[in-house]
Order: C-alpha cells, then structure tokens, then sequence
C-alpha cells in the first residue's frame, strides 16, 4: 500500500493538475452562469407579471378613454313632469345621471354631465351620447310603466346608434325588471333637439327609465338598480365598439 509523502503530496497529483484542472473550472463557471440566469430570469419574469397585472387592473388611461355625453333631461331649463307632492322629473333626471356619471368614471370613462340646452351640444363628439329623461307623473292606465329607449328618425349612424339602443334595452331591462315599452315612443323622442345638434358621428340615444307615477319607487328609492341598467347598456355598446 503507497501512503503520501510527508505533506500530503499524491505522488503524480501535479501531474495530473493541469490537465484536470481547467474542465473543472469551466465546469463550475459554467454552472454559476446558468444559476445566474435562472435568478435573473425569474427577478425579470416576476416584475414583468406584477406590471402587467398592475396594468390589467387598471381604468383605461383618460387619454385614450371613450367620451360619454349625458344629457340630464330639462336641466337648466325647466322641471319637465311635475308630481303632486312636489316631485320634479329633473331632480330625477338629474340624480340619475351623474349617479351614472360616477360610476363610469370610476370604469376609467370620461363623462360630460349636460343640461337640457348645453352650448356644448353643438358639435359635440363623443363615442355616445344619452339623454336621460322619465315620463309622466299623472296615472294613465295599469300599462303606464315600462320604459323606452330610441334614437333619432334621421340618423348619420344609425348601425351604431341601433347597437346602442339594443345595448340599452337589453341591459336596462334585465337589471330594472322594467319591460320596454316600445309602443309609446313618441316624435318627440325620435326628433329631439339633441340629436340635431351633435356631431353627425356622434352615436346618441334617449332614453325614459320609467313612469313617475307607478314606476316612482324604483326611479327614487331604487335608483342604483336604474343607474346599473344604464351603465350596463352603455358598457355594452362602447366595448362592443373598441
């Protein structure tokens, strides 16, 4: 049996060293820069998935956000349909509204809250423009409630305004239970004052969100499930229209 020399010299151990000695070390180099990779990889991996779930959850940047218009019908020119306790269709009209203004500005939209005869009507662009009006507070018959949605007789776009009529309808119908009352939509609606003033392109919509005699509780004391109804319709179509 060999045993070391004193020291603990292998006899032909330095020999042998230079020739071992260089694959070990690109070996071990080479390990140390794949483990760095694979860290670096990760860090950037991670960051990138945190950023682009941060952006995920994020309102479109108010840059580029489509424009809604809302008209609050007869503000700043009259009261519109007035109840016998005092109750005035543009407090309604009005509430409504900028409810629906908020939330869609919280969803990243940018919203214009317009009265009745805004200067800024006159060629005005948006990617859709509603006016939001509810009808009479004098009982009719047990068939006075529902609510109606429609668009101008003569329209530039009338593709795009359909698309946000049925958004509308279907969307307001579902979450107020309301049915659509498609058999009292007047000349009035069809030929409102709006719809001649805006941009041509601009797709526009009027809508009545009930009856103010037997659809008033929901109009009043159930007026977020009116405004969701709104929102939802208008979510529909300008998703629909990116």
């Amino acid at each position: 049996m060999a045993y070391p020399r004193a020291g603990g010299e292998i006899p032909g151990f330095r020999r042998l060293l230079p020739r071992v000695l260089p694959p070990v070390l690109f070996l071990a180099l080479l390990l140390l820069g794949l483990l760095g990779g694979l860290w670096l990889y990760r860090r950037l991996s991670g960051a990138m998935t945190g950023h682009e779930a941060y952006i995920a959850l994020q309102p479109p940047s108010p840059s580029r956000s489509p424009r809604v218009g809302l008209v609050a019908g007869h503000l700043g020119h009259d009261s519109g349909a007035v109840c016998a306790d005092g109750l005035t269709e543009v407090e309604v009209n009005t509430a409504i509204a900028r409810g629906v203004a908020r939330r869609l500005e919280a969803l990243g939209y940018a919203v214009d809250v317009l009265e009745e005869f805004d200067e800024r009507l006159h060629g005005y662009r948006a990617a859709a423009l509603l006016s939001i009006h509810a009808d009479s507070c004098e009982y009719i018959n047990e068939l006075a409630t529902g609510f109606k949605v429609a668009r101008a007789q003569a329209d530039a776009v009338p593709e795009q305004s359909d698309r946000l009529v049925a958004c509308l309808i279907s969307a307001y119908g579902r979450k107020t239970g309301l049915r659509f009352h498609a058999d009292s939509i007047t000349y009035d609606m069809t030929d409102y004052h709006a719809f001649r003033e805006i941009a041509p392109e601009t797709p526009a919509a009027i809508i009545e969100t009930g009856f103010l005699y037997l659809d008033r509780d929901l109009l009043t004391r159930g007026r977020e499930q009116v405004i969701e109804g709104i929102v939802e319709g208008l979510r529909c179509f300008l998703e629909e229209s990116e």
